[in-house]
Formats: C-alpha cells, sequence, structure tokens
C-alpha cells in the first residue's frame, strides 16, 4: 500500500506512535489525515498540522467510532487505511481488580473490533482498504508486571489475525504493530505511572527506546510490502521465532530474565501475597 492520495484515520493520534504516524503519512502524501483522541485539543492541533481533520473521540465508544467513519465517507472521501492506536498500561498481577482488566480491553481489543466493524463493510463494498492495528511487542511474547496489558495486547494480535484471515478475500489488508519501548507518555500517563519507578517495568527499553518517527519508518516500509507483523525492533522477531520453537525454553529464559529485574521485594509474585 502507498499512502498517496490516501485518507487515513488514526486513533491516539494527538502524541506518541499516532501524532507521529499522521505526520508521517502527510508526509507521504496521503489527502486527508483525520486525527482522533480522546485528547480533542491535541488531536486538532496535530490535524491543523498537517492539514487534516481533529475529533475527540473515546475509542470505546462504539457509536462515536462509527459516526467519525461514516462522516469521514462522506464528507471527506473513502477511507483506504484506518489505525486503531490507543492504548495504555498498567502495573498488576493476579491481585489486580477485574474491573481494570475490563477497561482495558475495551481500549485494547474492542476498539480495534469496533473500528473494524464500521469501516470494514465500506472498504469491503470497494474491494480493498486496510486496517493498521497497534499491539505491542508483548502481545507476542509477554509483559513482566502486567497482566492485563499483556492479556490484551495477546488479544488485540488475535483479533487482528482472525480479521486478515476472515476478510482477505474482500481485499481487506491487515497489519499490527507490535513495538517494544517508543518514546511516548504512555508511561507518564499510566494510573500506575508512581510505581513504575525502580520496579523493572521499563524492561521494554532493553532492545532500545525507539522515537515515534523510527516506528513510522517501519510502518510505511511494513505497508508497502504489506506485512502483517511490523516490528520496529529486530530482535522481536528472533524472540518469537524461539518461543515458536521452544516455548519450554522460552518460558524458562523469561523466568530468568523476570528474576533479574524486579527487587525481590518487588517481584510480581508478591504483589498477590505480600511476600
Amino acid at each position: 500500500m502507498e499512502l498517496q492520495g490516501k485518507i487515513a484515520v488514526v486513533t491516539g493520534g494527538a502524541s506518541g506512535i499516532g501524532q507521529g504516524l499522521a505526520e508521517r503519512f502527510h508526509a507521504e502524501g496521503a489527502a486527508h489525515v483525520v486525527v482522533v483522541d480522546r485528547d480533542e485539543a491535541g488531536a486538532k492541533a496535530v490535524a491543523e498540522s498537517v492539514g487534516g481533520t481533529g475529533v475527540g473521540c473515546d475509542v470505546t465508544d462504539e457509536a462515536a467510532i462509527r459516526s467519525i467513519v461514516e462522516d469521514t465517507e462522506r464528507e471527506v472521501g473513502p477511507i483506504g487505511l484506518f489505525v486503531s492506536n490507543a492504548g495504555y498500561v498498567t502495573l498488576g498481577g493476579l491481585e489486580a481488580p477485574v474491573e481494570d482488566l475490563t477497561r482495558m480491553f475495551e481500549v485494547h481489543v474492542l476498539a480495534h473490533l469496533y473500528a473494524a466493524r464500521a469501516v470494514i463493510p465500506y472498504m469491503a463494498d470497494r474491494g480493498e482498504g486496510y486496517l493498521l492495528n497497534t499491539a505491542s511487542a508483548a502481545g507476542l511474547l509477554s509483559q513482566f508486571g502486567s497482566l492485563h496489558y499483556a492479556v490484551t495486547k495477546h488479544a488485540a494480535v488475535s483479533l487482528a489475525e482472525w480479521i486478515a484471515i476472515t476478510h482477505g478475500h474482500q481485499g481487506i489488508k491487515v497489519s499490527v504493530l507490535c513495538p517494544q519501548a517508543v518514546h511516548t507518555n504512555i508511561g507518564p500517563n499510566s494510573p500506575d505511572a508512581d510505581k513504575m519507578v525502580g520496579t523493572g517495568a521499563d524492561v521494554a527499553g532493553a532492545d532500545g527506546t525507539l522515537t515515534p518517527d523510527d516506528v513510522s519508518d517501519t510502518v510505511i516500509a511494513a505497508l508497502r510490502e504489506e506485512r502483517f507483523h511490523v516490528l520496529p525492533h529486530a530482535d522481536v522477531e528472533e524472540y518469537v521465532k524461539r518461543k515458536g520453537a521452544d516455548v519450554d525454553r522460552w518460558i524458562g529464559g523469561m523466568q530468568r530474565w523476570q528474576g533479574s529485574m524486579f527487587p525481590a521485594d518487588q517481584h510480581p509474585a508478591t504483589w498477590l501475597t505480600g511476600s
């Protein structure tokens, strides 16, 4: 897929990866970029910088997502690419409230579902269209210290796989973006930001922390090649291969790595037992 002349919608677009993608799509010649975010002022600011449209929206509101798609199709033109990108991170294990898992599932999984249900009928009628869903390397591997993040990001990857398999014959292409650490505000904006200092929660940065521009470079290349996995951190591909080749050995390695990252009194197991 080439962005030249295409209309793109980017959720979570007011900052971080979403902002980087909106700006890069514009630079690649996109006809129009619709920037969506809970931070309406931020969405409008990014949209203004790329000559697009900024919309305030909670991505867990299916009716609002459907309205954005309908308005764009009617007033701007056919959506060629929908980027479902909103997300956040927390700390917690078995002891964490189920309500927190439910909320994260809404943002990391149901938001992707709502976007697909809204836009695929239009794309299928035209016989072409592209979905780019942001998950995480955690969705292919796991996430130390955050059961909710690991589980919901795995679900996001599975949903993207299902859509690619089920709707491919209609001309629908799907990619899933799975970075490790990126310089964004996801950490500072976390409900558990004050708990993350010194806990090993920054383990995703072990292979380096990229910029949104770095991620955008990888995304553009992956869209051109129509690759399903978009892996800004090259090491992730090897980790996935190792996991697939010998999952027991991989789990053992992850157990040892977790032990080296967390001080004994801050090990995730102690969050439930208190010991």
